[in-house]
């Protein structure tokens, strides 16, 4: 996933190291009902620290359009067309405003509210607290859904209040059993059994009032269990066998991991098992990794660009995010165009009529694919390899398909118009695939022509 630094004044630090996902942006919709998508907006907030509702409300009220974030989906609208410059350039007035330290610079804050209903930034890194121009448009919608506060600041207060009880209860008992050996000194005596009962009732007491705090359960004991804890005769020592060792980490193994040791032993038997079997019979088989697959050395009959394919399909089942996807598209191994057919042939293989309607659908993986291992042209060439292998069918659909993408700003004129051009002077100038595309490229010049008259 391509990342960018926090805030336009770092963005030429190299090793910067507060970073968030750039925005990818999606235009839906036509006439009065069309919408921009923020895809990513979640990703975004998280980075910032900020709840995504705070964005996209901070967007219509710069552009003056109706915003609205779905909690349930997750889904960032903002009506109207909006380029994906304009809206980034408004996220960066957004940090500089809500996010960043006007202090150190650093977007470590929080959003504090105050009694008098006043919005602060507090720093976590230089501990400033940045005062918010309560002007803006902003602030009261972050007054009427102020963010969670940061659960554990009230166990903290009742950690701190019980350790200083038990403190000083703990001074108290040791108090207590100084006074205790100073009059056994005086007397010249040893001490008695009753002296030794009131300095472990002492201790016991001390202890007893730590372990009422720390667990309930411990108070609940049996007063079998008291009577035994006080009799002095017992000797209290710790037996350092190996086989009682073994017995103490069996009895603090819960049953999860013993079953989890047990499952990895038994795998490294497997293993052993099979590496003799293998020497036995010769060479051992390589495993089949991606980059076997891509090399060829996978199953036997299947070519490189196969092997591709296949891998595509099998991960494409498992993926549903657009993160995922980008991760998944990166790690794939090949040349930026053999990586681009393989997806594109993964993606629609089999399709006959309503190939253009598929393509429109699944758009957005092929705008991640360019984004992350290729480009337009690679994208095109990828479309024409596919029209050749497939039925006649698919061919006649190629002009819609170019429009869907044009729609859906995964291409852009001036690729279509330079890649129709080439194929015209290339080899497969004769192809039917130039000859349905040929109305879609003169309605773009045509288009273009209009405009600028």
């Amino acid at each position: 996933m391509a990342l960018q630094n926090i805030g336009a004044s770092n963005s030429d630090d190299a090793f910067y190291r507060y970073k968030m996902p750039r925005m990818i942006t999606k235009i839906e919709g036509r006439g009065n009902g069309i919408k921009t998508n923020v895809v990513n907006m979640v990703d975004i907030a998280k980075a910032l620290a900020r709840p995504p509702s705070y964005t996209t409300k901070y967007f219509g009220c710069e552009l003056g359009a109706q915003s609205k974030f779905d909690e349930k989906t997750g889904v960032s609208l903002v009506n109207g067309a909006h380029d994906t410059a304009k809206l980034a350039g408004l996220l960066e007035n957004f940090i500089k405003k809500y996010v960043q330290c006007y202090g150190c610079g650093n977007p470590e804050t929080e959003i504090i509210i105050t009694k008098t209903q006043m919005i602060t930034m507090k720093c976590t890194a230089c501990g400033f607290l940045s005062d918010v121009d309560m002007r803006d448009k902003l602030t009261t919608f972050i007054l009427k859904n102020p963010p969670e506060q940061k659960k554990g600041s009230k166990d903290k207060k009742a950690m701190r209040r019980a350790e200083k009880e038990r403190l000083k209860e703990g001074e108290a008992a040791d108090e207590e059993l100084k006074k205790i050996k100073k009059e056994v000194k005086k007397k010249g005596t040893a001490p008695s059994k009753e002296v030794g009962s009131k300095v472990s009732s002492t201790k016991k007491k001390a202890s007893g009032s730590d372990e009422d705090r720390s667990s309930p359960v411990a108070s609940q004991k049996d007063e079998n269990e008291v009577a035994e804890e006080d009799d002095d005769d017992v000797q209290w020592q710790t037996d350092t066998s190996l086989e009682a060792a073994r017995q103490r980490i069996q009895e603090q193994l819960s049953a999860v991991t013993a079953e989890m040791v047990m499952l990895s032993t038994n795998e490294l038997e497997e293993k052993e098992k099979q590496a003799k079997n293998g020497l036995k019979n010769g060479s051992p088989k390589p495993e089949e990794t991606s980059e076997n697959l891509a090399t060829g050395n996978g199953k036997a009959g299947l070519s490189k660009h196969e092997m591709l394919v296949s891998e595509i399909k099998d991960n494409l089942k498992k993926v549903s995010t657009l993160q995922q996807i980008q991760s998944f598209v990166v790690s794939l191994v090949g040349s930026p165009q053999e990586i681009m057919n393989a997806l594109f042939e993964a993606l629609f293989e089999g399709i006959g009529k309503g190939f253009a309607k598929e393509v429109a659908q699944k758009d957005e993986f092929l705008a991640v694919a360019i984004q992350e291992v290729g480009t337009e042209m690679m994208l095109l060439r990828a479309i024409e390899v596919y029209c050749g292998k497939s039925n006649p069918d698919v061919v006649k659909e190629v002009g819609l398909v170019l429009k869907a993408l044009y729609d859906g700003d995964v291409l852009q004129e001036e690729s279509i118009v330079a890649w129709y051009e080439d194929g015209l002077e290339g080899r497969n100038k004769d192809s039917q695939i130039w000859r349905n595309v040929k109305p879609f490229i003169e309605w773009l010049q045509s288009a273009e022509s209009e405009e600028e008259d």
